[in-house]
């Protein structure tokens, strides 16, 4: 099993994705996608909540990371019928002039169904750095109909020494087994001359 080297991406799941518990809200409530992006600093996360709390948003699930310095975050909101979104808006735009944050955008989205299903394999990749890992990755994935949940990406080191780090977390379709994932990525590394390795995840331990 490959782990990943220091310096991989901080990334945080602050709530579970699968098997959580049923939402605080009845199903047909307002959902909502929260995305703030900012440099990083302490303080960010305390803030952002502290509205949600006011306005009595229940936080379904988040991903965080810090990618370079910059702080990201998107969050998975239910709200009570009688949220006032106008006022959530405005109390949401002071913090990001108060704190200050690059960006929040909140974004009203279908009432969510079933959670898809959890990671099934992880796939690391390492190589030299160059334009055009992900995408090759990827683009045999998806020709596979295999679904990425998670991905994080890190170049380690500088110059003629940087060696490219990338982690992912994908289901595999019904049609297709560990050793075929294994041989789809065997060709993709040979392209991108990069070394791949896969290994089955025993669970999410949210």
């Amino acid at each position: 099993m490959i782990s990943a080297p220091k310096g991989t991406p901080v990334r945080a799941r602050l709530a579970p994705r699968a098997g959580a518990r049923a939402s605080a809200y009845p199903q047909g409530v307002g959902s909502f996608v929260l995305s703030v992006t900012g440099s990083d600093r302490p303080g960010i996360v305390s803030s952002v909540t502290r509205v949600l709390l006011d306005h009595a948003l229940n936080l379904e699930d988040a991903e965080m990371a810090i990618l370079r310095g910059h702080f990201a975050v998107m969050l998975v909101l239910t709200a009570p019928p009688e949220l006032d979104e106008d006022a959530l808006r405005a109390d949401l735009e002071r913090v990001r002039a108060a704190v200050p944050l690059d960006t929040v955008a909140l974004t009203e989205v279908p009432a969510f169904g079933a959670k898809p299903a959890p990671a099934s394999h992880a796939i690391s990749v390492y190589g030299a750095d160059h334009p055009g890992i992900v995408h090759g990755v990827a683009e045999a994935l998806a020709a596979a109909d295999v679904n990425v949940v998670g991905l994080s990406t890190r170049v380690v080191g500088e110059d003629a020494d940087a060696l490219y780090v990338m982690l992912l977390e994908v289901t595999l379709p019904g049609s297709l087994d560990e050793q075929a994932l294994e041989r789809l990525l065997a060709d993709v590394a040979e392209r991108q001359g990069v070394d791949v390795s896969v290994r089955p995840v025993d669970g999410d331990v949210l």
